[in-house]
């Protein structure tokens, strides 16, 4: 009879040798081929009583499989590291929790309807010494829970009150002082756009932690596209050797790249091949600045029972949180002796107490070091094609301009309101007085009061005399397509009997909206620049920021050639100042006619900067959204990173006391809708546009559902709460000018 211990040693050498064939799929098949043939002779000896010496072979057949795994692990490629964090077998959060911290209980309920449990939330203790003195740190944990194949857990695929559930508890975190560690382990988020919106909820928790007062440590396993941003905007950023982050999976490029219709696969050799070229390995992203620190695995990835691992895990994350904390020290000097001796390797953390409180200023400072970092990633992916001296003439201009600016309305204009407040309360005495000591007279002079005319009351209630010529509305724009000289059907005669339209009406006096359903046909971005804005306002800058390839995706470069010749701009996003009734903004247009107006590093550079002219300026930021399909999947991690990146830079111009409105125009999806765009407390969205996290096709590949029709519609995502308003076309320079007199904003030059 086989000893209990080494049955259960040959029962974790099945395990291991099952994960060996899975993630490599098919690949190395003679090593596997080695060790099961090795695995099952030692089983069937021990079975025949054979064996003389059990725990000797025993020990030399394990001792074949860890070198057998070394040396595959040199082999890896990028899509077996995504085998390998989709695996069962891969460590998960609760393993984590357990291995890694002296204790902790579960927070914020565990089924569907408190918390979904795809999003884990943990209070936790890690427990210091100084001396003989004890120090217990608590901290909060939140991270997406796989389990080992746990179904109910949907794979770490949080749905839109998960990740609503995490912020809450990051801010529960934010009132107790206490730091923030996430475990990123997400192919993404669920696609759902049931309240509070899958988009929206990570828009909303991105703009929550660029402004968290306490330490944020983010470490990543699986971070799959706008799901890991969710919880990830952190101080430090750490990764595991064999993870990825990605802006999309390598299935969804190949899916792109190769045309795949529905229903069909892309081949294994075009899914290795864009698991390739999206760099999204833990090294990749390392050079790339968007992670701060590698955390090595044992080979071919950590398991439950790798407890050095553990270990390891244990100091990094410990290490980070003390680096943060570190960093918000006044005293340069002392910083940087500090940080010098936590980065030793051979540090022994567990009895280097550091305190994790901080005061009021080290918060402030805290806040503006992360927001600092994430502004300035990506800079390499762009091409600033600018001569040196506008670059020079544009500095200049910040400079002298910038102190005018802070002086005139942070301090001038600041006393000039409180000033403002008092002459109006004197005045309002003075008016009281003044009504009293004039009332006799008064009852004077109303005997001689001016008669009114006969018709006086006429003139009040009659309407205006109808002009013939404001029926037609002049359009200083008109599409090209008002040159068809044919009928167009619209898409709901079927459902509202609409009578066809000539195309030269439709295009052209009735700019694209059905007379007869109101349902409004897709326009070029250069309908609403040149009718929206004031004659001559409209003036362009950073034009000369491109898009470009900064991975060396095969044939990208070709087709950003092709889109910029098409629309005679550099990029995908257009920024420009422009009046409306002399009120002057700034705005940032997404254009859907380059690229579906995905976003990369250029279109990213290109809408911070607007918003941050927007700040120095104290212009209202305007974001008209002509179109957007999501983040640049060719550009990887460099189009996802824009995603925090410009929600930081909303942040700070909203603080400042900016008003930011987006309006919404034919598509907008996923990632920018999730991030910068879906933070915006003023959204509007032009009548029969479509908005949402992800469009049917995905929808039902990755959840199974057949979405309803017009589930993504403007009117949809009103009745959800995710915009304020719909906007008829025509009606957009009209409603823009009142929300720009009536809404937010309380440093803007015109209050």
């Amino acid at each position: 009879m086989i000893d209990n211990n080494i049955e259960k040693r040959i029962q974790a050498l099945h395990e291991r040798l099952i994960y060996l064939k899975d993630i490599f799929a098919g690949k190395h098949e003679d090593s596997a081929s080695l060790l099961e043939e090795r695995l099952e002779s030692f089983q069937q000896r021990m079975n025949a009583a054979f064996v003389f010496d059990p725990y000797t072979d025993m020990a030399a057949l394990e001792d074949l499989f860890s070198y057998v795994e070394r040396r595959l692990d040199n082999t890896i490629t990028p899509m077996d590291r995504v085998r390998i964090v989709r695996h069962p077998q891969r460590i998960c959060l609760r393993d984590i929790l357990e291995n890694v911290y002296d204790n902790y209980t579960e927070v914020g309920g565990q089924d569907e309807y408190s918390l979904d449990p795809s999003m884990l939330i943990a209070r936790a203790v890690i427990t210091r010494h100084r001396g003989k003195k004890t120090y217990q740190q608590s901290v909060m944990v939140i991270g997406q829970e796989k389990g080992h194949g746990a179904e109910y857990r949907n794979g770490g695929s949080v749905k839109p009150w998960g990740n609503a559930k995490a912020m809450h508890y990051m801010l529960v975190a934010e009132t107790e002082g206490i730091p923030i560690h996430t475990y990123v382990f997400t192919p993404g988020s669920y696609p759902i756009e049931d309240y509070p919106g899958a988009a929206q909820q990570i828009a909303r928790n991105l703009y929550g932690m660029a402004g968290l007062r306490v330490p944020v440590i983010a470490v990543f396993s699986e971070g799959g596209s706008g799901g890991a941003e969710a919880i990830s905007l952190a101080d430090r950023r750490l990764m595991l050797s064999h993870g990825y982050y990605s802006v999309i999976s390598p299935e969804g490029a190949a899916a792109i790249e190769g045309h795949i219709r529905p229903g069909q696969r892309a081949t294994t050799k075009l899914i290795e091949h864009c698991a390739s070229n999206l760099h999204i390995t833990a090294q990749d992203n390392l050079e790339f600045g968007y992670i701060d620190r590698v955390i090595q695995e044992p080979p071919l990835g950590a398991r439950p029972w790798h407890f050095e691992f553990f270990r390891l895990l244990r100091q990094e994350v410990i290490r980070a949180t003390d680096e943060v904390i570190i960093s918000t020290r006044s005293l340069p000097l002392l910083r940087g002796l500090a940080l010098k001796r936590h980065g030793s390797p051979k540090a022994d953390l567990e009895n280097l107490y550091i305190r994790w409180a901080l005061s009021g200023h080290s918060k402030k400072r805290l806040v503006d070091l992360r927001q600092k970092k994430f502004l300035g990633l990506s800079t390499s992916a762009i091409s600033d094609n600018r001569p040196w001296h506008t670059k020079m003439w544009a500095a200049c201009v910040d400079y002298v301009t910038q102190p005018w600016n802070s002086f005139k309305y942070d301090f001038y204009r600041k006393h000039q309101r409180k000033i403002k407040v008092i002459m109006e309360e004197v005045d309002n005495e003075w008016e009281s007085l003044k009504n009293k000591l004039w009332a006799p007279l008064g009852k004077v002079l109303q005997k001689f009061e001016v008669k009114k005319p006969e018709n006086y009351g006429e003139q009040l209630t009659t309407l205006s005399t109808w002009n013939h010529d404001t029926r037609i509305k002049r359009w200083k724009y008109l599409s090209p397509r008002y040159k068809i000289d044919q009928a167009v059907t619209c898409p709901n005669s079927a459902e509202y009997g609409c009578m066809d339209l000539w195309g030269p009406d439709l295009f052209g006096e009735f700019a694209g909206v059905c007379s007869y359903c109101g349902y409004h046909f897709p326009m070029e971005p250069e309908w609403v620049v040149q009718n929206v804005f004031d004659d001559g306002s409209v003036r362009e800058f950073n034009a000369e920021i491109e898009a470009r390839n900064p991975l060396n995706f095969p044939n990208f470069s070709e087709r950003i050639a092709k889109a910029q010749e098409k629309n005679g701009t550099r990029s995908g996003c257009k920024t420009f100042e422009a009046r409306i009734d002399d009120i002057r903004l700034v705005v940032a247009m997404l254009m859907g006619t380059f690229r579906g107006g995905s976003v990369g590093a250029a279109e990213g550079y290109k809408f911070m900067e607007a918003a941050n002219f927007a700040l120095k300026k104290r212009f209202p930021f305007l974001a008209y959204v002509h179109g957007t399909a999501g983040m640049r999947i060719q550009e990887g991690t460099h189009a996802l990173i824009q995603m925090p990146r410009c929600t930081v830079a909303v942040r700070r111009y909203i603080e400042a006391g900016g008003l930011y409105v987006v309006l919404y125009d034919t598509n907008s999806f996923a990632g920018p809708v999730a991030s910068f765009l879906g933070c915006s407390p003023y959204q509007f969205a032009v009548r029969s546009s479509n908005i949402g996290f992800a469009g049917p096709g995905v929808i039902k590949e990755t959840t199974g559902i057949d979405i309803p029709p017009k589930y993504h519609r403007s009117t949809q995502a009103l009745s959800r709460g995710h915009i304020q308003g719909i906007w008829d076309r025509r009606q957009i320079r009209t409603n823009l000018k009142q929300a720009l007199r009536t809404i937010g904003g309380r440093n803007l030059y015109y209050r």
